[in-house]
């Protein structure tokens, strides 16, 4: 005889109560399952979801871009390298000795040069550029806005402190350009907006063919023996990128990676563009100095962070901190906390940390050597800055 067996025609909602051996009320499903769930998971797997997890999303938030960058090997590669361009050069050798061991004649005459610069509020490095250049400028040309790159309103603050360039007022060509204050916008917009001008500004200043033309921001200092070198040697390129000993916040922490982006021209009419990025694969070796962010104020390095094209490495308001912008100085530290912009693993790691102090004060522009006292923050062993 078969039993009887009484099979439900409908299926229970709960279905935990056979893997946890409990009667739910159909009002405790949902705490059911969740139970269910939870006395399905180990130790581990409940301290990782808790603790880890979150922990990965917040260090991901504040470390994202260091990430990025460390990773940089993986999605992007190195530009090719630079064609090295040998740099003879000292004092006691002659020019045409010098443009002959560099594959160069010597011309009758030289040719003229024209300095040109886009200017924000740098006017110690432009003093001791203009400083250095003065002797082989023909002409020197200067363009202001009232806008930074970020969109931000300027004073024209070249022209507030003019009276401290009279050692130039007769072969100056100044300029200025209303921004466009176009807040949001890719900073390198207006930049290339400003550069444009510039090129209409040169051909106001007379500038012809084949005058040499000096493409490089305030801060990156051509030395007065390389433009001596390329305005009496003939034959030279057409566009040559200069190699800069690259220094940050004093000539007291240099950099390990090299700066390129400075360049002379020969000046061709409808050709040649004011840009910053590199143009031609010769690279003249030794040829001047980048200091980047070497101001005399703090307030100086807060403008520049908010005001300059890479605005967006600013990720956290307490970077613009003053008293962290003075002890990050002081250490030789990254001013945005960020990994050295490097290709290799072995680059970025072997760059990572602070700068390394150096003592020397060797071959650096004569006018900051002249005058030691008016730009010792410049110079080792003075990293303190004024507040501004």
């Amino acid at each position: 005889m078969v039993s009887d067996i009484y099979y439900p025609s409908k299926k229970t909602d709960d279905f935990c109560e056979d893997v946890c051996g409990e009667q739910s009320s159909p009002g405790m499903v949902s705490m059911s399952r969740l139970r269910c769930m939870l006395r399905g998971l180990d130790l581990k797997a409940i301290v990782f979801l808790v603790v880890f997890v979150p922990m990965c999303i917040v260090g991901i938030y504040f470390h994202g871009q260091k990430i990025t960058y460390f990773l940089r090997p993986i999605w992007q590669s190195p530009p090719r390298p630079f064609i090295e361009v040998t740099h003879y050069y000292h004092e006691n050798v002659s020019m045409e000795n010098l443009c002959r061991q560099h594959g160069w004649g010597i011309r009758e005459y030289p040719r003229r040069v024209y300095d040109a610069v886009l200017f924000s509020n740098e006017v110690d490095m432009l003093t001791i550029r203009w400083k250095e250049l003065h002797p082989y400028i023909t002409q020197f040309v200067l363009l202001e806005s009232n806008s930074t790159f970020t969109g931000l309103p300027k004073p024209f603050t070249f022209a507030i402190n003019r009276d401290q360039f009279k050692f130039v007022e007769s072969r100056l060509t100044y300029g200025t350009i209303g921004g466009r204050f176009r807040r949001g916008e890719n900073p390198f917009v207006e930049e290339a907006y400003q550069r444009v001008a510039l090129d209409q500004l040169l051909r106001i200043a007379g500038i012809e063919d084949d005058d040499l033309l000096i493409m490089s921001d305030v801060d990156e200092i051509p030395s007065r023996h390389t433009i001596n070198l390329l305005r009496w040697c003939d034959d030279i390129p057409p566009i040559l990128h200069l190699h800069f000993r690259n220094y940050l916040y004093s000539f007291e922490f240099e950099l390990k990676h090299r700066s390129w982006r400075a360049s002379v021209h020969r000046y061709q009419t409808g050709k040649t563009r004011y840009v910053h990025y590199r143009q031609t694969d010769l690279l003249l070796a030794d040829s001047g100095w980048h200091c980047s962010f070497c101001f005399r104020h703090i307030s100086d390095f807060v403008f520049k962070m908010k005001a300059y094209s890479h605005t967006d490495r600013v990720r956290f308001l307490h970077y613009l901190n003053p008293r962290r912008i003075q002890d990050v100085i002081c250490q030789g530290a990254d001013l945005y906390d960020m990994l050295p912009e490097e290709y290799t693993f072995k680059d970025i790691i072997g760059n990572m940390g602070p700068l390394p102090h150096s003592y020397s004060a060797v071959h650096l522009p004569a006018h900051l050597l002249e005058n030691p006292e008016k730009y010792k923050y410049l110079l080792p062993g003075n990293c303190k800055r004024e507040s501004g």
